[in-house]
């Protein structure tokens, strides 16, 4: 498995809220939801390879 780092992040309170509503929806922890988000936003964006397989609540899809 990836090494995983901890990074303090700022957010504004509304898009908190709303990301944790959606994570609330998927089943997932807001944590993995946000890092789902960056990932999907970095493959789309053709910076991420594809190489590790998925798993639940690791911040990737289920």
């Amino acid at each position: 498995m990836a090494e995983k780092k901890a990074y303090p992040l700022r957010i504004n309170a509304e898009v908190l809220a709303a990301t944790q509503r959606w994570a609330d929806d998927e089943l997932r922890s807001l944590n993995a939801q946000i890092e789902y988000l960056l990932r999907e936003a970095l493959r789309k964006a053709g910076r991420l390879k594809q190489s590790s397989p998925h798993t639940t609540d690791e911040g990737e899809e289920p």
